[in-house]
């Protein structure tokens, strides 16, 4: 069973950043594209950015030059480097595997706010 620990989220002023840290239990990890994803009281959860096994990154065009995704396949770990952050980046992140979704993690919560 693949199960996702993210952490990292946080209160931080407009323009700040943070880094989020997905661990994924389960071999599958290597093999497997990923995704980070963000989800707002009343609206449904949105695919931020996605990364192959290999490493190839897609950004939904609202986080485009401000975040990037990484993983270290050796840690079964995926990243999210948010920098200028905006008061609409403020929602619950989490991890998941991108295209073929799993049971949900706890997230995690980033507040963007002065």
């Amino acid at each position: 069973q693949v199960q996702f620990v993210e952490s990292g989220g946080g209160l931080v002023q407009p323009g700040g950043s943070l880094r989020l840290s997905c661990v994924v239990s389960g071999s599958i990890f290597r093999i497997v594209a990923m995704g980070w994803y963000r989800q707002t009281p009343g609206k449904q959860r949105e695919l931020v950015a996605s990364i192959t096994s290999s490493g190839s990154a897609n950004y939904v065009d609202s986080v485009k030059g401000r975040f990037t995704i990484s993983r270290d396949n050796a840690k079964n770990t995926v990243y999210l480097q948010m920098n200028s952050l905006k008061p609409e980046d403020t929602a619950v992140y989490f991890c998941n595997v991108f295209g073929i979704l799993r049971t949900w993690g706890q997230g995690t919560q980033v507040s963007v706010s002065s």
